[in-house]
């Protein structure tokens, strides 16, 4: 798995993750929805996400 596609599916997991827990556990779950949210748009500027450099030192390659 390639480092882009690998940030996409921990995005995605935490977006559905987030929102299932806010219906099923509580309201102020949606505050996570909000920050990954965030986070997607200002890595989307910065070109800089957290994410990447676990990803990183788990030995995933960029394409």
């Amino acid at each position: 798995m390639r480092l882009d596609d690998a940030l996409r599916l921990l995005a995605g997991f935490m977006v559905l993750l987030s929102v299932g827990l806010t219906i099923y556990v509580n309201d102020n779950f949606l505050w996570l929805t909000i920050f990954v949210g965030a986070n997607l748009l200002q890595s989307a500027f910065t070109k800089w996400c957290p994410a990447i450099w676990f990803f990183r030192k788990l030995g995933l390659k960029e394409c």
